[in-house]
């Protein structure tokens, strides 16, 4: 796809992976809408790009229904179309789901699932308005195969990844374009910062950094790939798990064994 003078809103646009897309976008001319709950980071991240194209931010919390109409209105009045939504978002509570407070499970939920969701059908209008466009959401191989201390992360990137897939299948002759990239960790705060309490299973696999994920990204915008996996060698060893189910609980002890080196190489490094 050609990225020049095409319109994109990019949610958890003001750090890590969103940050990083908006960066690629950039490069490649393409306007942008960023979206965060930080207007000070957006406005961070604003500032740096809009020496290379048009930059407008959109303060908000994504789980709020009305704000995400109207982020719509505003895009469109700013640049008069929309044509990629990247749905980046996310929020995860750590820990055993009973230590979890009620309103971080709703949380996780109404973020990670609710909001694309809501998003996505609003974008659809303004999508075929422009002509076609795509949808990219950003999943987690812990969508791909459950993860300990992580089962409401698991569930909500599960079923945006479900989600993915089906509004693909109801749009395929449309024009718009709808995939989901599926990255294992990744070298950023939303990880990083909080190293004790990931679980070592998520450590035994290769880190990815944002702006590998940003690039998968930009490169589903235009090809014909409905699933980006990060690493590959991750992506097909949770299909392995899905198709055998009882592999997962055989490797996990020796997964967990390498995840918990890495943990501690990473403190060290901290």
């Amino acid at each position: 796809m050609i990225f020049k003078d095409k319109t994109v809103i990019i949610t958890g646009g003001s750090e890590g992976v969103g940050a990083a897309a908006a960066r690629r976008f950039a490069e490649a001319g393409a306007n942008l809408m960023l979206v965060a709950r930080s207007k000070r980071n957006l406005e961070s991240v604003a500032q740096e790009l809009r020496d290379k194209t048009r930059v407008e931010i959109f303060s908000m919390d994504v789980s709020n229904a009305e704000a995400c109409v109207d982020l719509f209105k505003k895009t469109e009045f700013e640049y008069g179309r929309v044509d990629i939504l990247v749905n980046n978002a996310g929020f995860h509570q750590r820990g055993p789901a009973e230590n979890i407070d009620a309103k971080d499970l709703g949380k996780m939920i109404d973020v990670n699932l609710k909001a694309p969701i809501m998003l996505s059908r609003i974008a659809l209008p303004y999508l075929r308005e422009a002509g076609g466009g795509a949808i990219i959401n950003v999943g987690s191989l812990a969508g791909r195969t459950p993860v300990p201390n992580s089962a409401t992360y698991s569930a909500s990137k599960s079923g945006l990844r479900a989600f993915t897939y089906a509004l693909y299948e109801e749009l395929r002759d449309s024009g718009i374009k709808v995939a989901v990239v599926s990255p294992g960790p990744i070298d950023t705060g939303f990880i990083m910062s909080d190293v004790d309490e990931v679980s070592d299973l998520t450590f035994s696999q290769p880190i990815s950094t944002a702006d590998e994920v940003a690039q998968a990204i930009l490169d589903l915008c235009g090809n014909k790939e409905r699933e980006k996996s990060l690493p590959a060698i991750s992506g097909f060893l949770t299909l392995l798990t899905y198709l055998m189910p009882w592999l997962g609980p055989l490797m996990r002890p020796m997964l967990e064994r390498k995840g918990a080196s890495v943990k501690r190489r990473l403190k060290s490094n901290l």
